[in-house]
């Protein structure tokens, strides 16, 4: 069996997977207008090339993803574990800090505020939880495979994903389903790469006449690094060329990050004491039981240093140079997970998963478009959300918050929207998702 590759090529590899992304997106502007994100267009297209290869028998082309490394793994581990040097995933790092900046980037204002739409985002997502075991269960037994599977192939994964397929792994394995880890995995990375996939799309349709592509001049600001102005929801004048679709620019954002200068790194320092903090609290927090994914502890921390920075009226907490962090971090996070799944894994979710699959994410989009998008009020905040429902509910928040990106680049800014997604589908929807779970695992058993 040919070794796989250090895990250390695909932090280098990540910035020529996005500048390929970019290249993609730019050559075929249909991608851009249905609010693919870049990302993901890049690190689908890399890791479907490996694939190629892989097939044609030329070459084995595989990559690790887990790293002993202290210098890297020091910030994200207790320091009780870090001692012993644990194997951590590579994105590890690059997910946390962008989760931290998640909850820096929140003010309490916006989220106490967050009123109707963070209750329908929370009530409607509880909702499509059960909806997707309902419907999993009934799929699965009526192609005579075991009830549980349909819960496996429902909220577990697609709400849940990959922690808490993980975190419930074993109760389904004592509930009778053999080797729920394994497919737990393959069906959270389905979903992973279907979020990515169709969360930007949706978006794109609903958002068709409510919030059009700006003008020229709109489209080429947010290209520039600057999206998310006042202006890009305005039309161009009649008679005007149709406008290129604004397209991510990474090195943009990197340089737009530091021109901010000495701001910059203080703010980078306070997200990495952040991060550090986060991981005892994770610790905590999984010694008490609770099935949390990693980067919850250090999302409260974030939560907890904005609420406090409010609190006593201070000023230094910049939103726009957390936003300036999180635009390089996240599509770092995404490039180096897509470009290094194994996309012949995903021929294991074949037969009943796969439908059950199919039948789950078709409806989560019907869902979304169909009752969440209304009840939101149809307009350019309630489309933006609805996309990032629709990325977290199949996918992960790290998809939804990527889909809503490039949405806002093209469409102008949201946010309401920006503001409780990320928390809604990175934290709260975890406290309502984990209880469905258990509960149809108690009728199901």
């Amino acid at each position: 069996m040919t070794p796989a590759y250090s895990p250390w090529f695909l932090l280098l590899l990540a910035i020529p997977i996005l500048l390929l992304g970019e290249w993609l997106l730019k050559r075929i502007p249909l991608l851009a207008r249905i609010n693919i994100p870049v990302p993901v267009a890049g690190g689908l297209l890399f890791s479907a090339a490996c694939l190629c290869i892989n097939l044609s028998g030329l070459a084995t082309v595989s990559f690790g993803t887990k790293v002993s490394a202290g210098w890297w793994t020091w910030l994200v581990t207790p320091d009780i574990e870090w001692l012993a040097r644990p194997a951590k995933n590579l994105n590890l790092p690059l997910l946390i800090a962008f989760f931290t900046c998640v909850g820096l980037g929140a003010p309490l204002r916006m989220l106490l505020g967050g009123g109707r739409m963070l209750v329908v985002l929370l009530l409607a997502t509880t909702v499509l939880a059960a909806v997707q075991n309902a419907a999993g269960a009934a799929v699965a037994v009526a192609l005579g495979a075991p009830a549980l599977l349909g819960v496996a192939c429902g909220s577990l994964t697609l709400v849940g994903g990959h922690g808490t397929a993980l975190g419930f792994a074993s109760r389904f394995e004592q509930a009778g389903l053999a080797s729920a880890a394994a497919i737990g995995a393959s069906a959270a990375t389905f979903g992973l790469v279907a979020g990515a996939l169709l969360s930007g799309p949706l978006g794109a349709w609903l958002l068709r006449k409510v919030s059009p592509i700006p003008a020229r001049e709109t489209a080429a600001i947010a290209q520039d690094g600057t999206a998310g102005t006042a202006a890009a929801g305005a039309t161009g004048a009649a008679g005007r060329p149709a406008a290129a679709p604004a397209v991510a620019n990474f090195v943009a954002d990197v340089r737009a990050l530091a021109a901010l200068g000495r701001g910059a790194v203080l703010h980078l320092l306070l997200v990495a004491a952040c991060v550090k903090a986060g991981a005892w609290v994770s610790f905590g927090l999984d010694r008490a039981g609770a099935a949390l994914p990693a980067y919850m502890g250090a999302l409260l921390v974030g939560f907890a240093v904005r609420a406090i920075h409010d609190a006593l009226g201070g000023g230094w907490l910049r939103g726009e140079t957390i936003a300036r962090i999180a635009a390089v971090l996240l599509p770092l996070f995404l490039a180096v997970t897509l470009a290094s799944l194994n996309l012949a894994d995903l021929a294991t979710v074949a037969g009943p998963m796969l439908a059950i699959l199919a039948v789950n994410i078709a409806l989560t989009l019907l869902f979304c478009a169909a009752v969440v998008w209304p009840l939101l009020g149809r307009n350019h905040e309630a489309g933006v959300a609805t996309a990032g429902l629709a990325g977290y509910g199949i996918g992960s928040t790290a998809t939804a918050v990527a889909a809503m990106d490039a949405i806002t680049r093209q469409r102008g800014p949201a946010p309401r929207a920006t503001t409780i997604v990320p928390p809604t589908g990175g934290f709260l929807i975890d406290l309502t998702n984990a209880p469905v779970i258990s509960a149809f695992l108690r009728m199901l058993s």
